[in-house]
């Protein structure tokens, strides 16, 4: 009769284990039988306790409708177990949120993890904009993308894609200079994207729209000096402020031979150029150069250094000089200055006459007839605009190679710049530097230069020193030069000597 008793409530207590009945069902009923002690029997059941298995509605039910509330008790058991679980929240404490929660227990645990444990996107912020800045360079499908001068404008991870319509709402050109907003890469992506300008080449995209393309600008003569004077005891700029000024938009050739220094002639006209004019922006360009040489270039100088080695393929040589020049041209159609120092011209057309699909055209030493047109569309790009703006390019030339291509080049490109500085060998075969040929150099035009006392000072100079050798004239400009403080009083010097 027991065991009859005690199987009546067991069935009465409530609903069993997956029993898909309602929360109403699964009400418990008071035993009509004596209650057995706590923890006593296989069958114990303690009303304060949470009910194990079924649905978490379930169980959540049933312990609301047992009274399972702060201030009524509880299961001693429950205290001493704890829940270690992250965010639960102890069972004896009132729930926060109204019936909702009720319903859906889960819901308080998650809010409570949160506060704890913020979400990933609150603590990184992945969809964020970030600034960038690179130099555009479209494709032939219609996007672009924005390189990256520390890459040397080559494909690089911190590319920008550009979509076509912002290339086209924006009136982008190749080689424009942008600022912009992008957005990280998503899943499936490859690189930032581009979601807004806020300049071109340091102006509004409002006011680049007016700009006139870099070949429809108007070109003048240099008349505006760029003083290399910068410490007296540089003897190599004060001898070229005094016999080939540059001015800007100049386009200069340095004619050079192997090892007559002008690595280091460039590198102190690039240092003289930043420290006098800040704002000039100055670009060095090296072409097919030693790797060693281009660290010593870009830790030397304040500037902008692109360089291609000697192991790339001229390909890259020619794709570098062509970004480099479009960003130029770009910057000068906003009214910029802008200063790129080349070394060297004669290994630009020698990488363009690789790449120059044949012809049936050769000239004498291996040149292509159609090669040279594209380096000499570089150098002649030199030019001072008139409203404002110039682009000056100083070029080195090699002669004396013992390569006949190398004769023929510096032969196209003799007679196209306006300032021409030579270099001799014998000078530098016993260490006298800088080994400037003063006879030999000049600028075109240095009147608009230099003024009037000083020039007619400096022809007296030159019809002094045109009889001597150039190792006899550059000794005795050195020994009066190391005296004085500046050129003028050089001068000075001279006219009381």
């Amino acid at each position: 009769m027991d065991e009859q008793e005690e199987a009546s409530e067991d069935s009465e207590s409530g609903p069993s284990f997956g029993s898909p009945s309602s929360p109403q069902d699964a009400a418990p009923r008071r035993s009509r039988g004596p209650r057995q002690e706590e923890g006593s029997g296989p069958h114990s059941t303690d009303r304060f306790a949470p009910r194990q298995g079924g649905s978490p509605s379930e169980r959540q039910g049933f312990a609301e409708r047992q009274g399972f509330r702060a201030g009524h008790g509880g299961d001693s058991r429950n205290e001493q177990r704890g829940d270690f679980r992250p965010g639960a929240s102890p069972r004896n404490e009132p729930r926060q949120g109204g019936p909702q929660d009720a319903r859906n227990p889960q819901a308080n645990r998650n809010r409570e993890w949160e506060k704890r444990d913020p979400k990933p996107s609150d603590r990184y912020a992945f969809e964020s904009v970030i600034q960038i800045e690179g130099v555009l360079e479209p494709t032939p499908d219609g996007f672009g993308y924005l390189r990256s001068s520390d890459y040397h404008y080559l494909n690089s991870p911190d590319d920008v894609y550009v979509p076509g319509h912002m290339i086209k709402s924006f009136s982008l050109k190749p080689g424009d200079t942008v600022r912009a907003k992008v957005r990280p890469p998503r899943e499936g992506e490859k690189y930032y994207i581009l979601t807004g300008v806020e300049s071109i080449n340091g102006l509004s995209p409002a006011e680049i729209r007016d700009r006139v393309p870099f070949d429809y600008l108007t070109p003048l003569f240099p008349n505006e000096q760029l003083r290399l004077t910068h410490r007296a005891e540089n003897l190599s700029m004060r001898i070229m402020d005094l016999f080939t000024p540059i001015g800007k938009g100049q386009r200069g050739l340095i004619v050079a031979q192997p090892k007559t220094g002008k690595t280091i002639l460039l590198k102190d006209v690039a240092n003289s150029i930043s420290f006098n004019h800040p704002e000039v922006y100055l670009i060095v360009l090296l072409i097919d150069e030693r790797p060693e040489e281009v660290t010593d270039m870009a830790r030397s100088v304040n500037a902008e250094v692109i360089a291609s080695t000697f192991d790339e393929p001229a390909d890259k040589h020619v794709r570098i000089a062509n970004l480099v020049l479009e960003k130029a041209k770009r910057m000068v159609e906003c009214g910029h200055d802008v200063v790129i120092l080349l070394d060297s011209i004669t290994r630009l057309a020698r990488a363009y006459n690789t790449v120059q699909p044949a012809s049936g055209k050769i000239l004498s030493g291996g040149v292509d007839a159609n090669a040279l047109h594209k380096p000499k569309r570089f150098f002649g790009a030199a030019r001072n605009i008139e409203g404002g703006g110039s682009l000056t390019i100083l070029a080195t030339a090699l002669i004396d190679t013992g390569s006949k291509m190398d004769e023929v080049i510096f032969e196209e490109f003799k007679g196209t710049g306006n300032m021409e500085l030579q270099l001799d060998r014998k000078l530098s075969n016993k260490r006298i530097y800088p080994a400037i040929d003063v006879t030999a150099s000049s600028t075109r035009r240095d009147d608009l230069l230099m003024d009037k006392d000083m020039l007619k000072k400096m022809y007296i100079l030159r019809n002094h020193l045109a009889d001597m050798t150039s190792q006899e004239a550059m000794e005795l400009l050195l020994n009066h030069m190391r005296g004085t403080l500046s050129n003028e009083e050089f001068l000075m010097s001279m006219n009381r000597g």
